[in-house]
């Protein structure tokens, strides 16, 4: 085994979006950065999720759109989606599981690439292993960030199932034919999004859920209606159901599915027999095996950090502040790892403002870490905005009615049928969808806002600059939405706020 010495003023483990925003906010500040990656460059949400997934959800909503009105309705008619269209066009967005586009990004923004498995091996030190098994060593003068993402979790006491070589979503978004049939285990994002596009290409699909609803962190409506969609598009949604057991014949036959009911006094077992099996029922950080325990850290746990993004409890860490990165100022975390929102978008948020205080630390700036301060993350607390591309779509922000009331605050939700604005109407000539705000009654702001309905998705950045931006009532009544558009909608919620 070689072993060579390199110094660095950043080191940031993980290539995903998060590590690149890292990067290139900390280059922009002319810090000499190098980002340790063991996988392809662009990391889970070029290759294997958001990508991938909403390149095989966009069809899907294209012919719903068409099917929507009359006259493109009769254009299309009974068509169905071209799975090899489809899946090819999959493949471009993933660039082939290529990365040498964004290598080439890397290369020209002026941060450095380190292939191999990455490790911490004490203060601002990391030792990089490639294939080949040899050994670098690098220090980093500033920061090391930690931005290694997330990864599916299986559940670990159901017999057979690690056997069976269950889907996940890399399987789900990556697979090159559609199955037969594929049972889904989960009701969140994941479940219901690859329910409803293999569905579109033509699998027969059951959506196993051990809950009585789906999209269980969202308004209640939203699963429902959700719910109401998968039928329509003919998915077999069982609630109240659990998976004890799972078999695979041969080795890559068919997968025999045994299940239990979870609802007292009811029978809801059985077999369930289907070509793939994929589980959609969480995720955990991809810190096991990444040096934590040198530095005091648990391994394999989600790293706290505060609002900005410093990692809490490191030895010798002496809290946020300005300082030269001594103590634990040198160890930060962001995006998925810090468990604040597994949200592409936010991880990219909590990256700048990383490279911000990074910055700010090399060059011995104090740090604004007051809320709304240039160097603290306040945005994943005040509303992280989320949209899940089903037929219909969701799109949500801020807080839920349950937890405004739950977290104390003052409120009341106010609805309103989607389709009954005009502008939807339009849209849709049956258009079907809901929309709700969350009104804090002390402060005159909205805190949450949930709206379902076909594209609804284009309505969220609107809701969440009215939520994060804490715009009073009285000032939102007077920003007036375009006619004939969904956005009229506001007017109906605002009037329901004032009321």
């Amino acid at each position: 085994m070689t072993s060579t010495a390199e110094e660095y003023d950043v080191i940031v483990l993980g290539a995903g979006p998060t590590g690149e925003n890292v990067a290139d906010r900390t280059v922009a500040a002319g810090l000499r950065t190098v980002i340790v990656e063991a996988e392809l460059v662009g990391g889970e949400c070029s290759y294997w999720a958001c990508m991938p997934s909403k390149a095989l959800l966009r069809p899907v909503a294209a012919l719903a759109d068409a099917r929507a009105v009359a006259g493109s309705r009769e254009a299309v008619g009974d068509g169905r989606l071209d799975p090899a269209a489809v899946l090819a066009r999959r493949d471009s967005f993933t660039s082939h599981w290529n990365d040498d586009g964004q290598v080439r990004w890397l290369r020209d923004t002026g941060i450095e690439l380190v292939r191999g498995h990455g490790r911490l091996a004490g203060e601002r030190t990391v030792t990089v292993e490639a294939e080949d098994g040899s050994e670098r060593v690098l220090t980093a003068r500033h920061a090391v960030v930690v931005c290694t993402g997330s990864r599916p979790v299986l559940p670990p006491h159901v017999p057979g199932l690690a056997e069976a070589h269950p889907w996940t979503n890399r399987e789900a978004t990556g697979a090159r034919t559609v199955p037969g049939r594929l049972a889904v285990v989960g009701g969140g994002v994941v479940g219901v999004e690859m329910a409803a596009a293999w569905r579109a290409l033509g699998a027969e699909v059951v959506l196993l859920v051990r809950g009585e609803g789906l999209l269980p962190r969202m308004e209640p409506f939203a699963g429902e209606l959700v719910a109401e969609g998968l039928r329509d598009a003919g998915v077999d949604l069982r609630f109240g159901t659990e998976v004890t057991a799972v078999e695979r014949t041969d080795g890559s036959g068919s997968v025999t599915l045994t299940l239990a009911t979870t609802r007292d006094g009811q029978d809801g077992g059985g077999k369930l027999t289907a070509d793939e099996v994929l589980y959609a029922t969480g995720r955990a950080p991809r810190t096991a095996d990444i040096g934590l325990e040198q530095v005091g850290l648990k391994p394999g746990a989600w790293l706290d950090v505060d609002d900005s993004c410093t990692v809490l409890g490191v030895d010798g860490a002496v809290g946020v502040g300005g300082g030269d990165g001594g103590g634990g100022e040198w160890l930060y975390a962001a995006g998925d790892v810090n468990h604040r929102a597994l949200l592409t978008h936010q991880g990219k948020y909590q990256a700048r403002i990383a490279g911000a205080v990074i910055a700010a630390r090399a060059q011995g700036r104090p740090l604004d870490t007051a809320r709304w301060g240039a160097h603290a993350a306040s945005a994943d607390l005040a509303g992280a905005p989320q949209v899940v591309f089903t037929q219909p779509e969701v799109a949500a922000v801020g807080l839920t009615l349950a937890a405004a009331e739950e977290a104390g605050l003052r409120v009341k939700a106010v609805d309103h049928d989607l389709g009954a604005v005009a502008g939807a109407s339009l849209y849709g000539d049956d258009y079907r969808g809901r929309a709700r705000v969350v009104f804090d009654l002390d402060r005159q702001v909205l805190v949450g806002a949930c709206l379902v309905g076909p594209a609804v998705a284009e309505l969220l950045h609107s809701a969440t600059v009215a939520v994060v931006g804490e715009v009073p009532i009285d000032r939102l009544w007077h920003a007036v939405p375009a006619y004939p558009t969904i956005s009229e909608v506001w007017l109906r919620l605002l009037e329901g706020c004032r009321g």
